[in-house]
């Protein structure tokens, strides 16, 4: 399905950020890198996706806001055609006049980081005081502005007991998605932030329990098994349609697979998530990249998947996260060591059929397993 297009394209217009996230991905600086893409380079990149055949841009960081051009990249992409996506920093650099200019240019939508229900432990979190406060009244800026939005939280250790209380809070917020990202140790994220597999299975049904009755959707990211999960409860229902049920794609969107990022200075990897670099669309089209590396051809090929993810029933409307495999195992085709499911068969069918009811630990989901963590390049 992805084999031409991706369905996401994820572009780091800047590193610099004036926050001081412990779990970022981007492993930000406080200052803008000479080396950025160009605003006629960004406007080229944006008329390369749009022939790539892929329709939605997320403009990511670091922090965007720290582009003064941002504005003329919103309303460039628009204007070819795209949906363009922000995910700032809750900063004061959100003003409402710039949020106003952003509308104008053509915003589609505006996703704010929160991950805590409690402000203090969210700010120590961000490393500054009053980012929470700040994140409320940036999403309430936006609404005002007619602006779509959504808030991302990633999961750790740190937060997972919060999940009840941040989902009570984001429903009095009117936002339109809930993006749940699970952690991958790459960046500034250690190891030891991950959830165990069993924790990250209970997670997922209580997002499926959620999803029934809350506001706002709910997706999640580097936890492509939560399709998994809403298509077990599908077939306990004897439902008869082959998708999750929640207007998705049946096929997995994933690192390389629907999804591809580019990197503040260029350089073009799976996701955000997965660092390996697979060259710079400055030497080299962003479609041929996508299409032809190596690296993505094998990231979109299901039978290339090893351990039990390669076992799995469920592999083609999941995949598992490989940039968690990657982080943790060195082998981007690697089973998902947050998975806590065993597939029929993987283990002899007594006791898979032991597991399906009863989600087990895998030896290789213990909090102590040691591991790799690439830097993000």
């Amino acid at each position: 399905m992805y084999d031409e297009s991706p369905f996401l394209t994820f572009w780091e217009v800047s590193r610099a950020c004036e926050l001081a996230c412990f779990h970022c991905r981007a492993s930000a600086i406080p200052r803008r890198d000479p080396r950025e893409l160009s605003t006629a380079e960004g406007f080229g990149l944006l008329d390369a996706i749009r022939d790539l055949g892929c329709r939605v841009v997320v403009l990511t960081g670091g922090d965007p806001m720290m582009r003064d051009d941002l504005e003329s990249l919103v309303e460039h992409g628009t204007r070819i055609g795209l949906s363009m996506a922000l995910t700032p920093s809750a900063t004061p650099r959100v003003t409402h006049a710039r949020l106003s200019k952003l509308r104008d240019a053509g915003l589609a939508r505006l996703a704010i980081s929160i991950d805590s229900a409690d402000p203090a432990i969210h700010d120590g979190y961000r490393g500054v005081t009053g980012s929470h406060a700040r994140s409320l009244d940036i999403l309430a800026m936006a609404r005002a502005l007619g602006l779509g939005t959504q808030i991302n939280t990633t999961l750790t250790r740190r937060n997972v007991h919060e999940l009840d209380a941040m989902a009570a809070e984001f429903a009095e917020l009117a936002i339109g998605m809930w993006s749940v990202f699970f952690v991958v140790p790459t960046g500034r994220a250690s190891i030891d932030l991950m959830l165990g597999a069993d924790e990250v299975e209970d997670v997922l049904v209580r997002l499926a329990d959620l999803e029934e009755t809350a506001p706002y959707a709910i997706k999640t990211t580097a936890a492509q098994h939560y399709r998994r999960v809403l298509r077990q409860r599908k077939q306990a229902q004897h439902h008869p349609s082959p998708h999750d049920g929640i207007g998705r794609a049946t096929r997995p969107v994933g690192d390389g697979q629907g999804i591809v990022f580019v990197s503040h200075r260029g350089d073009v990897s799976p996701s955000g998530f997965l660092p390996v670099v697979l060259g710079n669309v400055r030497e080299t089209p962003i479609a041929t990249l996508y299409r032809d590396h190596p690296t993505m051809r094998v990231l979109r090929d299901v039978e290339a998947l090893g351990g039990k993810c390669g076992a799995c029933e469920f592999k083609h409307v999941c995949g598992g996260s490989r940039a968690r495999a990657f982080a943790v195992t060195g082998d981007m085709s690697a089973a998902d060591p947050a998975c806590a499911y065993v597939p029929r068969g993987f283990l002899g069918d007594e006791q898979a059929a032991s597991t399906t009811s009863a989600p087990r630990r895998s030896p290789c989901t213990d909090s102590s397993t040691s591991g790799r963590s690439p830097n993000a390049s």
